[in-house]
């Protein structure tokens, strides 16, 4: 897999600007964050969403440049290559979405993006982000713990999972089929309750201040900070509380190497690569140390307090 940046994967600088000019002139000053991500709100590409609570679990690294977080993507249902999600989602249809929080709980519900923007207040969270391929960045998400929606549909005594399904439709992403990304779709994941119960695991609607732009998993995605970037299921449709473990993408795709925790971990390489250093981009180096549970130790480490780490990788 490519794991360098290319200059030609960076939009120019006088595009950029440009599209910030056209932003700027949206007539969007007045909206509220719940309208923000109403159909309306959703139609203007990039709209500012404010009065945002500061969240005392974000790192004081500096931030990675947001042409770069945006322009550098993992998105199979978009194509392979890294600058493919941002060149062929640009028409994808979010509005009306709908999430349905279903499986082993007492109050199954269907949510529209309104409906999740009620459930708590939002917050920006600058959280490291570590792709298994080596390459890591800084990101302010903006959303609250996913614990504040699961705690609303109440889990059964039974729900021991919380699997999760993105978006799939062969018309808006004709390149998400198995002999062209070399998964299946729809794209699944999967964490423990605890996990996904965990502060940290964010339920995530937008990053710089803004809505979630298509390539980075509008309009609703997942970021696990301590795990590796492949967890955070993008533009999430369903998610279901399960009693037993969930199948997730890459593990049915080659189990060998992507396990189902997938926490960080530099002293488990990938078997194709070492997990010691990583690429924080814009680096073409990777001379970055990786960290374990990439820096969240103090907060998650108690989750696998006697657990094999090695080979519940």
């Amino acid at each position: 897999m490519k794991t360098d940046l290319r200059y030609s994967e960076v939009t120019p600088k006088d595009i950029y600007l440009n599209r910030r000019r056209f932003l700027a002139a949206a007539p969007t000053a007045f909206l509220t964050a719940r309208e923000l991500l109403s159909p309306r709100g959703r139609a203007l590409a990039g709209t500012k969403l404010t009065n945002l609570a500061k969240s005392p679990f974000s790192t004081t690294e500096p931030m990675t440049s947001p042409d770069v977080a945006t322009h550098y993507n993992n998105f199979y249902e978009f194509g392979t290559n890294k600058s493919d999600p941002s060149r062929y989602s640009l028409k994808f249809k979010t509005s009306p979405w709908t999430v349905s929080v279903e499986g082993d709980v007492a109050k199954s519900r269907k949510f529209s993006m309104d409906d999740l923007l009620k459930v708590a207040p939002l917050e920006e969270r600058i959280y490291r982000h570590r792709c298994v391929e080596g390459w890591s960045i800084v990101v302010p998400w903006i959303g609250y713990s996913l614990s504040a929606l699961l705690n609303l549909v109440q889990p059964t005594a039974k729900a021991k999972y919380v699997a999760f399904q993105s978006y799939w439709d062969l018309a808006q992403m004709p390149m998400a089929r198995p002999d062209m990304a070399g998964i299946d779709f729809p794209y699944v994941e999967g964490l423990r309750l605890d996990e996904a119960m965990h502060p940290l695991a964010l339920l995530c609607v937008g990053m710089y201040g803004e809505t979630l732009p298509p390539q980075d998993g509008a309009p609703v995605r997942l970021v696990v900070p301590w795990k590796y970037g492949f967890k955070s299921i993008k533009s999430i449709v369903k998610i279901k509380l399960v009693s037993g473990q969930p199948p997730t993408t890459w593990n049915l795709a080659n189990a060998h190497e992507y396990g189902f925790y997938s926490n960080v971990n530099p002293e488990v390489d990938h078997p194709r690569w070492s997990q010691a250093k990583e690429q924080r981009l814009p680096s073409f180096f990777k001379n970055h140390p990786t960290q374990m549970f990439n820096g969240y130790a103090s907060q998650v480490a108690g989750l696998y307090a006697g657990m094999d780490l090695r080979k519940n990788y």
